[in-house]
């Protein structure tokens, strides 16, 4: 597994847990967990960003809510199959993990960094108040020929910069993990609450273009 894969999908993301650990999947006698970990904003609102980790790691079977942990990894996508469509699943794959106090000084307690493709054209748009916002759909590699597809959404200046970008175009992304609710439509009567994630872009580079800050 070369370094250079491992370099171009960081997280760190520094919070408080919020669930119990619930089974995953298992690999190779390696079972992988879930948990919710509850990260804060600088609006104070918060981000509940499901991380999956190996049993290795953490002692699974403890219940470490309202404890505050940093972990760091990549953010992963998987195709879940259900209702003859597939759902995009995506997840923090925790590589290391530390419980800390609650607040570091300084600490960033969100941040990613992504090197990979637009597989998608951008979707440019403005709110009805005349903000700019750019839809990305980012092809990240992964050892063995894999990728992870990352949504990203681009604001201000970089979406307008964003909606030029073409289907392959190589970009690096820099910016926060964010979580957001939508009300599914399962039939004429029944409605379903899920959570998308997503990452919200604070700088962003075309390789070889100028790297663009965030208004």
């Amino acid at each position: 597994m070369s370094d250079k894969i491992i370099e171009n999908n960081q997280v760190t993301i520094m919070g408080e847990v919020a669930s119990r650990f619930t089974f995953s999947h298992e690999v190779f006698g390696e079972g992988f967990y879930m948990v919710d970990v509850l990260v804060k904003r600088l609006s104070n609102s918060e981000d509940r960003i499901p991380l999956m980790i190996s049993e290795r790691l953490i002692d699974v079977t403890k219940d470490y809510t309202g404890e505050f942990i940093m972990a760091s990894g990549q953010f992963r996508s998987y195709n879940r199959h259900e209702e003859h469509k597939n759902h995009l699943v995506l997840s923090v794959f925790v590589r290391e993990v530390a419980f800390v106090d609650e607040e570091l000084d300084g600490a960033k307690t969100n941040n990613i960094l992504l090197d990979g493709y637009i597989c998608k054209p951008p979707v440019y748009r403005k709110t009805p108040l005349g903000r700019e916002i750019a839809d990305l759909l980012l092809a990240v590699n992964r050892p063995y020929g894999k990728s992870d597809y990352i949504p990203c959404i681009c604001w201000g200046r970089n979406a307008r910069y964003a909606s030029g970008f073409a289907v392959g175009e190589h970009v690096q992304i820099l910016g926060r993990i964010q979580s957001r609710e939508y009300v599914k439509k399962l039939s004429e009567t029944e409605t379903e609450k899920r959570v998308a994630y997503e990452v919200s872009v604070s700088k962003l580079e075309c390789i070889g273009a100028e790297l663009s800050e965030e208004e």
